[in-house]
């Protein structure tokens, strides 16, 4: 949490309050019994203080199965605009989508997070960019556990002495290795649907039985 005086946590508003107090119930110890979130944003640049979020597309995973039904996307108005990673996302400054303002889209995505683990490839990144949108508004920082696709595949690498390991593994090598389509590739939706599967099937190799398993 920042560090906020007694007097600015009394101001925080009720939606706030309401995604804290899903943090008062402990995480099931069975995986099979947890929820995950697995989420990814797009955005106009990797600066935590210059760049915006554009779009945050998340998926539910519950008992090993996506629930497409519950997705969560939303499109954020855009106050900077940058043409170089326009072309990469593909959201333009003028886009027809319907946008909320980045507090609005904040309450909810909170609202849908609860005190689930959130998931996602290089998912410090999207984690910093929520933070950084939190803090513009005058909010703390995420208080959800996260678990990093990447972090989980070199894991089952680990396992095999036979792989020679790279440094570091992008979503399209998790893509090319788990045979998934790369279709709606660079939108955030579709990434979490990517790193969603990627995550199953990383997990599949793992066979972690509690959730502690993960997140050691």
């Amino acid at each position: 949490m920042w560090p906020f005086s007694k007097k600015k946590q009394l101001e925080l508003p009720d939606f706030w309050w309401d995604y804290e107090e899903h943090f008062k119930e402990k995480l099931p110890e069975n995986i099979h019994e947890n929820t995950f979130v697995v989420l990814d944003t797009e955005t106009t640049g990797f600066s935590m203080t210059k760049d915006r979020m554009l779009c945050i597309g998340a998926l539910k995973l519950v008992d090993n199965n996506i629930v497409v039904k519950d997705s969560f996307e939303v499109y954020i108005k855009q106050e900077h605009y940058n043409r170089d990673s326009a072309e990469i996302h593909g959201i333009l400054k003028k886009s027809k989508k319907d946008s909320l303002t980045e507090l609005d889209a904040l309450k909810l995505f909170l609202k849908y997070a609860k005190n689930h683990i959130l998931v996602g490839h290089h998912v410090i990144f999207d984690i910093n960019m929520i933070n950084a949108a939190l803090k513009r508004n005058g909010l703390p920082k995420l208080k959800n556990k996260t678990l990093d696709t990447e972090t989980l595949y070199i894991r089952t690498l680990l396992i095999s002495t036979v792989v020679q390991r790279k440094e570091r593994y992008t979503l399209d090598d998790l893509a090319k290795k788990f045979s998934i389509s790369r279709k709606d590739r660079h939108t955030a939706l579709g990434d979490a649907f990517i790193t969603a599967i990627a995550f199953l099937r990383t997990i599949e190799k793992l066979k972690p039985q509690k959730i502690k398993d993960l997140l050691r």
